[in-house]
Parts: C-alpha cells; structure tokens; sequence
C-alpha cells in the first residue's frame, strides 16, 4: 500500500485503501500497522488534521481492529 509521509513525531506516513476500508501506519518507532474498516471520512479527518497523533489516539486506536504486518 502507498502511504504519505506526514509531519508528526509519533506517525511516519500513512495510506488508505478505499477498497478494504484500510488504514496502514508506520509508526516512527518502526512498526507498520494495519486498521481494519475504517471509514474513509476517518482516513481524511486524520490527513488534514493539524496534529495527526493527537487525532489517531482520539479517533482510531483503540477503537478499530488492527494487526501490526511489520
């Protein structure tokens, strides 16, 4: 998957597949995650957030399904 790098001291970059409604991060710390179905409205509020940690601990860990895949 294509991911995007972003500015942010926790994520490195972040992609999105509409087709499976998944979302994958790596994390500086290395690991790459993937979130499973995950609505695309989440996926955009999380690239045009002005803190993109602040807005994954808010609105995505914890709360969807995910498997780390690196």
């Amino acid at each position: 998957m294509l991911r995007t790098q972003v500015s942010s001291s926790d994520l490195q970059s972040v992609g999105y597949d509409a087709t499976t409604c998944t979302l994958e991060i790596k994390f500086h710390s290395g690991g790459i995650y993937q979130y499973l179905i995950v609505p695309e409205t989440l996926y955009r509020g999380l690239m045009a957030a002005s803190s993109h940690g602040k807005y994954f601990h808010a609105y995505i860990k914890d709360l969807y399904s995910y498997e780390k895949i690196a």
